[in-house]
């Protein structure tokens, strides 16, 4: 699968989550307040809820139920009670648009 146009970047509001679906995977697009896009998985490592409607903090994205904190650079939760990362995915920002190829995970150490 090649990288799908989800949206244009001026669709994405700063230190807010929007929740795209790429290819069956559900992804939470953030642009931080540097104006850095990120995409990280949707759903929360400790329970089956949506980051996207979570808030979006410096570089973290913090679920809404329970409080856990995953870093928007490496999908590692920050906070209890969530101890499993998020997969973090690679953007291409072409024209204005942002792609997202959801079998392309980046390889954090």
């Amino acid at each position: 699968m090649s990288a799908e146009k989800v949206c244009s970047l001026d669709d994405v509001p700063v230190n807010q989550a929007l929740r795209v679906v790429v290819g069956g995977a559900p992804i939470a697009l953030v642009k931080d307040s540097a104006g850095q896009c990120h995409a990280i998985g949707d759903t929360c490592t400790h329970g089956d809820i949506s980051l996207a409607e979570g808030f979006v903090e410096d570089d973290t994205l913090e679920c809404w139920a329970h409080g856990s904190k995953f870093s928007l650079e490496t999908g590692v939760p920050l906070t209890l009670p969530a101890y499993e990362p998020v997969p973090v995915y690679e953007i291409s920002i072409v024209d204005g648009d942002v792609y997202i190829d959801p079998t392309k995970t980046k390889v954090i150490n």
